[in-house]
C-alpha cells in the first residue's frame, strides 16, 4: 500500500491535475450540501479534501461516518480551489478524491486541537501527545530542532567537537540538589544523574580536547517555576588556550549565526556591563536593555528634610518614567500594590510629577519644596510630563524591589515586545557570597571559576571581594547563557575549596579526580553553557520553556501522562537493598 505520495504541507498549483495520495488526520470536517470538506492534517501542513455527492455517493456516505482526528489515507486529484485560503501554504489547490481509507479511528479528543485550545494546562500535559498535534506547539518543536541544529553547524564550523559525557556520576552536594541513582551492582552506594557535565569538560580540555560542545540533558532536584524543568537541555561548550575575549567573541558569533539563520536579525552589538553598575542601575544581574528607566541613588539629595522615611533609608532610589506625569491615581494605586506584595517586599512608592499644568506635584509635597522635587528631577533626568517613581530602605532589597517596579512599569507601557531584541554580557560578577545561616562562603557560579588575576591574592584575605572571571549573558532580562574561564592550577582549586570551607579530605573525595588531572598538564581553559530550552522559548516569544519541550513535567516535576514519579514494587527495592519500613512508621 502507497500511504503518501506527497506531504500535506507540499502541494501547489503546479500539481493541478495531477493524481496523489496522502495520509493525515481528519482535523475538521466540513459537510455542505451534496459534498463534504476535510481539512487533512500532517506535521508539514495541511490540505483540503472535497467527496462530492454527484461524483461518488458511496464514498461520500463513508466519509461521513468517520470523525475528528481520524487517520485516513487518500487517492485524488489535485484541483484548483474556488476559494482560495492565504492562510496556508496549500490554500490555492484542493484534492478531489476518489478512494479512501481509515488507517486508524480515533475517540474525540478531550480538548480541541486548534491554536487556541480549550484545554488547560494539566489536561494538555495529560495528553501531551494531542497537544503536540496542535500548529503552534508543533512549531515550537520545529524551531527547538532549527535551533540545535544551527548550533552544531556553527559549532562544527568552528573546529569544535561534539562529545557525549556520562549521565550516571559522583554526587557532588555543592550546588542544587542532585537526583540520586542507587546502584543494584554495589549495594548502599549511589549515583547522581548530572546537574552539569562540567567536570567532564574540564577533563576533556586537560585531555587536549581543545574544543568540545554537547547538546545535553541536565538534571536539577529545585523548585520550579515557568522557565525551569527538572530535566532540562544545555549546550555546553568547552575551549583551551583563550582568556574571557575569546569565549565571548567565539559565541557572540554563535549568537548572530542563530538570530540570522532563524529570526532574520542581525544582532549588531552585544553590551558589556559590569555586575555592579547592573545592580546599581537595573536591580538585578539580568538587565533588559529594551528601555532605559535606569535607577537613581538621590539618597544625598532626599535626606535634608523631615522625612523619617527617607532619612532613616540606607538607599533612596528613584526612577523616571518618560510621559509618566498622565498615570492616574488608580495607576499608580495599583503600582504601590505591586511593590507591596510579599515576593518584593517594599512599604510603598512615592511620586513626583511634572506636568505643563500644575507644574511639579508630588506624594510627599509637605515635606519637600518645587527646588527639591526639581532636583530629583535633574539628577533623574526628568523632563516635564515625566514622573519620578522612588523606593527606600535596605540598599540592596530596595534596588531589588525597583528593578522590578522598573519592569512592571515597562510592561505596562508595551516597552517589553518579545521580538525586539537586546543582548548584553554581564562581567566580573562576585566570586563568593557568604551565608548568615552556614555561616561560610558558596560560590556564585561553581568552585571551578577563577578569579580575575588582579584578586587572586584576596581569596585568602578579602574573599568577599574577589571578582569572578566569570560573564552571564543576558537577552531581553533572561540569563540565557553564562560561563568563566576556570581555574587550572592544582594550588589555586586547593585554596579555592579551603575557603568554601571543605577540610583537604572532603576536597580529595569530592574532587580529588579533578586535582589529580591537573598535575598532568592543564591548560589555561573556559567555557560556556547556554540553556537550550530557554533559549528556544525566547526566539520563539515565550516566558515559558514547557511549551518548547515535547514531554515537560508540570510545576510539581510531575508527568501527569506517565504518572511519574510513582510506587515501585518491594521486589525492585529489595534487589536495591532500600527498605522503606522506617518512612512509613514515621509517617
Amino acid at each position: 500500500m502507497t500511504y503518501r505520495t506527497h506531504h500535506c504541507g507540499q502541494l501547489s498549483i503546479s500539481h493541478a491535475g495531477e493524481n496523489v495520495v496522502l495520509s493525515g488526520w481528519a482535523f475538521r470536517i466540513r459537510p455542505f450540501g451534496g459534498m463534504v470538506f476535510i481539512d487533512l492534517r500532517d506535521r508539514h501542513g495541511i490540505t483540503q479534501l472535497v467527496f462530492d455527492d454527484s461524483e461518488n455517493s458511496e464514498l461520500c456516505h463513508r466519509i461521513r461516518q468517520i470523525n475528528r482526528e481520524y487517520v485516513i489515507n487518500i487517492q485524488g486529484k489535485v484541483r484548483e480551489r474556488s476559494n482560495k485560503n492565504p492562510d496556508i501554504k496549500t490554500g490555492d489547490i484542493e484534492i478531489l478524491v476518489d478512494e479512501f481509507t481509515v488507517l486508524s479511528s480515533s475517540d474525540i479528543p478531550p480538548f480541541t486541537l486548534e491554536n487556541e485550545t480549550d484545554g488547560g494546562d494539566e489536561l494538555r500535559m495529560k495528553y501531551r501527545y494531542l497537544d503536540l498535534r496542535r500548529e503552534t506547539i508543533r512549531n515550537n518543536i520545529l524551531l527547538r530542532h532549527q535551533l540545535g541544529q544551527e548550533v552544531r553547524s556553527y559549532l562544527n564550523s568552528n573546529d569544535f567537537l561534539e562529545i557525549e559525557t556520562p549521565c550516571l556520576i559522583k554526587s557532588t552536594p555543592e550546588g542544587a540538589r542532585d537526583f540520586i541513582v542507587p546502584s543494584r551492582m554495589n549495594p548502599g552506594t549511589f549515583y547522581a544523574l548530572p546537574q552539569s557535565p562540567q567536570t567532564f569538560k574540564q577533563l576533556l580540555m586537560v585531555a587536549g580536547f581543545d574544543k568540545y560542545y554537547q547538546i545535553v540533558r541536565c538534571f536539577r532536584d529545585e523548585d520550579l517555576r515557568a522557565d525551569r524543568q527538572p530535566e532540562f537541555t544545555q549546550i555546553d561548550c568547552e575551549m583551551s588556550f583563550v582568556n574571557r575575549d575569546d569565549v565571548l567573541e567565539m559565541f557572540e558569533g554563535l549568537v548572530k549565526h542563530v538570530f540570522k539563520t532563524l529570526k532574520n536579525v542581525d544582532i549588531q552589538n552585544i553590551e558589556r556591563i559590569n555586575y555592579d553598575e547592573a545592580m546599581s542601575s537595573y536591580g538585578c544581574d539580568k538587565p533588559d536593555l529594551r528601555f532605559e528607566m535606569k535607577i537613581n541613588d538621590i539618597t544625598s539629595a532626599s535626606q535634608h528634610k523631615d522625612f523619617q522615611v527617607f532619612n532613616s533609608a540606607e538607599f533612596v532610589g528613584a526612577i523616571c518614567v518618560p510621559g509618566g506625569a498622565s498615570f492616574s491615581r488608580k495607576q499608580l494605586d495599583a503600582l504601590t500594590d505591586y511593590v507591596k506584595r510579599p515576593q518584593i517586599g517594599a512599604g510603598g512608592i512615592v511620586w513626583v510629577k511634572w506636568d505643563s499644568e500644575n507644574g511639579l506635584k508630588s506624594s510627599v509635597d509637605k515635606f519637600y519644596d518645587e527646588a527639591d522635587l526639581k532636583q530629583w528631577m535633574e539628577l533623574c533626568g526628568g523632563k516635564e510630563s515625566d514622573i519620578l517613581l522612588l523606593l527606600s530602605g535596605n540598599k540592596n532589597k530596595t534596588l531589588k524591589a525597583a528593578g522590578e517596579l522598573r519592569l512592571k512599569v515597562g510592561d505596562d507601557l508595551g516597552l517589553r515586545d518579545p521580538n525586539n531584541y537586546k543582548l548584553c554580557w554581564v562581567l566580573d560578577f562576585p566570586l563568593l557570597e557568604y551565608d548568615e545561616d552556614a555561616k561560610r562562603y558558596f560560590a556564585m557560579h561553581h568552585p571551578f571559576t577563577s578569579p580575575i588575576e588582579q584578586d587572586i591574592e584576596k581569596l585568602n584575605t578579602d574573599p568577599g571581594n574577589v571578582k569572578a572571571n566569570a560573564y552571564d549573558l543576558v537577552i531581553n532580562g533572561v540569563e540565557v547563557g553564562g560561563g568563566s574561564i576556570r581555574i587550572f592550577d592544582r594550588t589555586l582549586q586547593e585554596t579555592m575549596f579551603k575557603v568554601l570551607g571543605f577540610t583537604p579530605e572532603e576536597a580529595n573525595n569530592q574532587f580529588g579526580f579533578l586535582l589529580n588531572a591537573f598535575r598532568y598538564g592543564a591548560p589555561p581553559h573556559g567555557g560556556i553553557a547556554f540553556g537550550f530550552d530557554r533559549f528556544a522559548a525566547l526566539l520563539g516569544g515565550s516566558e515559558s520553556i514547557r511549551d518548547y519541550i515535547p514531554f515537560p513535567k508540570n510545576n510539581q516535576g510531575k508527568d501527569v501522562m506517565l504518572d511519574a514519579p510513582s510506587q515501585i514494587s518491594n521486589t525492585q527495592l529489595d534487589e536495591l537493598g532500600i527498605s522503606l519500613s522506617k518512612t512509613k512508621k514515621e509517617k
